[in-house]
């Protein structure tokens, strides 16, 4: 008998009441609870918690119970447990957290369909929590640490393939009484053939105890907090060799362990272990700082290592200070004492902004500018309003700015970048005003209320008063405001009303051009020249019979869906061998269905066919020969004339001519013969 595909590990301890829905929320898996296998560590509880657990597991016979004393941390009961687990894959679960219903399905679906040795699933925060978002933009079925942000997401709280923990032989840090879980989880990440996300459904529940008591939001000693740093930063120096990939895991361990390394060492009571303290962080991240590095951190970072490494103990104080006062927040649980998240003021200078934090521009401590430049971390927000494509070209509206940089002296340009080439056009948009716009962010420190564009694409005109050539042509914003200019993909945040159906239209000069979003993130392309998007398959000619009312006219029906085309471009032909060729102007309904009426009274062999022609360019499509089309007879001036389909082609052609009287006498005579 096949053993079961997970196990759940839920070390517990005093976890009452949050234990239970813990508990139940795996049991109620839609995986199955034949397929899982949960082990719950009691670790000493005091509170009820163990017999709880017994309590639910006399329900489920595929849950089993361990109780073992205190081991002071959630290392030992996570190990026991994995002494004991027998899944192809194991789930760390905390006891005060809980887990979505279709959760382990997918993670395992996950695991199995892409050969991923670890899966991340969404983590949502309840009850104030706070959850680490940015690695879960979009699903992500095979990534690894350095092109994707699951590094900064260190919690065990994953799916681990159990031939990966077993071959590694991965046990959690039980001398640690923080991060215990990032040596595992970061080893497990380097070492997986490959990681998956599941961004697209809540997978976890990160609860916020009404006790405060969750593991991480406890403060611990600044001995620790130094300990876990440098026994990560050493793990990524081992296992990764200098260069960006090195830098950007240093990048989460300088920004987080760092950060709170120096929170606690700040809340030390005596001067003298602080000078201790600090001058050891000093050496620990001087042999791994450089420019590399450097250019990855944030502004605050660069300023907060430079005043380490400096061993400025007053200023950094300060800073630390300053940022309390300002609402900083811990990775995960907020542990600091923070009231309102207020970040700094901005000054703009020739081109870069700079964050006053403390310090800067002081002549006695000449701190370097760059540790107060932000122009890096600056990000455009940007609505599109409306992306309207029709036979004049292409209108966008909506605003867009640049966060924390109020919209004086405004700049913002269109860029069309040609895809694949180095081609690319600036359009100048016209500034509209946006009152109001950004009175919610940041207290209202802000005015962007210069931050709306309007712009028109005229791919006639648009590459310097000449036609746009063929191709893919993304759309960018270079916004710009008091000198400071950032680029932004334009299209992955729209208002409801803009349509992500693909756009096709042809201009007056003959130009197919479709409008599309990119996947994943919806960003806006126009397609010029049928690059991708073609102009046929949106122009049909389903069939054609006699019309009832006139036995000489055929009626061709069909559908053009394109969303726009000039007047009178689109006709239905009869081309005569002889090369005369009649046309009808189409004429569609609401749903761009239409019913032409060809009259054919003409003598001659016609070829049938719809066509749309712009400007140079002509687009055909054949009438279909689908079922037989009868002959047609009808009197003209007393004589007899007859049109009939021509047999053997692929295209309608018909044969019109007058009946030969004595023809017609010796087929009627044969026939009553016969």
């Amino acid at each position: 008998m096949p053993g079961p595909d997970v196990t759940v590990v839920i070390a517990a301890y005093n976890a009452m009441p949050y234990v239970t829905r813990s508990v139940t929320s795996v049991l109620e898996q839609t995986l199955g609870a034949d397929r899982i296998e949960l082990l719950a560590v009691d670790d000493g509880s005091t509170d009820g918690t163990g017999a709880e657990l017994d309590r639910l597991a006399a329900k489920a016979p595929l849950m089993r119970v361990i109780h073992q004393p205190n081991s002071g941390g959630p290392a030992g009961p996570r190990n026991t447990a994995l002494d004991l687990a027998t899944g192809r894959y194991v789930f760390f679960l905390d006891a005060d957290d809980h887990l979505g219903p279709e959760a382990l399905e997918r993670m395992v679906a996950a695991a199995d369909d892409n050969g991923s040795d670890v899966v991340l699933g969404r983590i949502v925060g309840e009850g104030g929590r706070r959850a680490p978002r940015s690695m879960f933009g979009r699903n992500q079925p095979r990534t690894d640490v350095f092109s994707s942000r699951v590094y900064w997401t260190l919690n065990p709280m994953k799916l681990f393939r159990r031939t990966l923990v077993d071959r590694l032989g991965l046990r959690f840090a039980t001398g640690l009484s923080i991060g215990e879980d990032q040596p595992f989880t970061a080893t497990a990440y380097l070492e997986a053939a490959a990681i998956s996300v599941v961004a697209d459904y809540d997978c976890l529940y990160w609860v916020a105890r009404e006790d405060g008591h969750n593991i991480t939001s406890q403060p611990h000693g600044t001995r620790t907090r130094i300990d876990l740093l440098r026994l990560m930063t050493a793990l990524v120096a081992e296992r990764v060799e200098p260069g960006p990939d090195r830098d950007t895991l240093m990048h989460r361990h300088f920004a987080v362990e760092l950060r709170d390394a120096v929170l606690q060492l700040c809340r030390e009571p005596h001067r003298d272990v602080q000078d201790k303290y600090l001058k050891e962080l000093g050496d620990l991240i001087e042999p791994y700082y450089h420019e590399g590095l450097a250019a990855r951190l944030p502004a605050v970072v660069r300023l907060r290592c430079h005043l380490v490494r400096r061993g400025l103990l007053d200023e950094l104080l300060t800073l630390v200070r300053w940022e309390l006062d300002r609402g900083a927040a811990s990775y995960g649980i907020t542990t600091l004492a923070a009231t309102a998240a207020d970040g700094p003021e901005v000054l703009t200078e020739n081109g870069r902004a700079y964050a006053l934090y403390p310090y800067f521009r002081d002549s006695t401590l000449n701190i370097p500018v760059d540790c107060y430049d932000i122009t890096g971390e600056l990000r455009v927000r940007h609505l599109v309003e409306s992306a309207d494509l029709d036979g004049t070209g292409l209108r966008l509206t909506g605003h867009a700015y640049v966060h924390r940089i109020a919209t004086r002296e405004v700049t913002t340009e269109l860029i069309l970048r040609k895809r694949g080439t180095g081609a690319e056009h600036r359009l100048p948009v016209r500034h509209t005003a946006t009152p109001g716009l950004g009175a919610d962010e940041d207290g209202g420190r802000f005015d962007y209320g210069t931050a709306g564009f309007d712009v028109t694409v005229d791919p006639a005109t648009a590459a310097g008063g000449a036609p746009l050539d063929a191709g893919m042509w993304d759309l960018f914003l270079a916004v710009g405001a008091q000198g400071v200019v950032k680029e932004a993909r334009l299209g992955s945040r729209r208002a409801d009303s803009v349509t992500v159906a693909t756009t096709t239209v042809v201009t007056a000069a003959g130009t197919a051009a479709a409008l599309f979003t990119t996947k994943p993130y919806g960003n806006l392309t126009l397609d010029l020249g049928e690059t991708r998007h073609r102009v046929p398959p949106r122009l049909r000619v389903t069939g054609a019979t006699w019309a009832a009312d006139a036995p000489a006219t055929l009626v061709v029906t069909g559908r053009c869906t394109l969303a726009s085309w000039p007047a009178g471009a689109l006709t239905v032909r009869a081309v005569c061998a002889d090369g005369t060729t009649l046309t009808v102007p189409v004429e569609t309904a609401a749903d761009g269905s239409f019913a032409a009426r060809v009259p054919c009274t003409t003598a001659g062999e016609w070829r049938i066919d719809g066509c749309l022609a712009a400007g140079d360019k002509k687009w055909t499509v054949p009438v279909p020969v689908k079922s037989p089309l009868r002959a047609a007879r009808w009197q003209r001036l007393g004589l007899p004339w007859y049109a009939k389909p021509v047999a053997g082609g692929e295209t309608l052609t018909l044969r019109v001519g007058r009946v030969e009287l004595l023809k017609a006498v010796k087929g009627r005579l044969t026939r009553r013969a016969s």
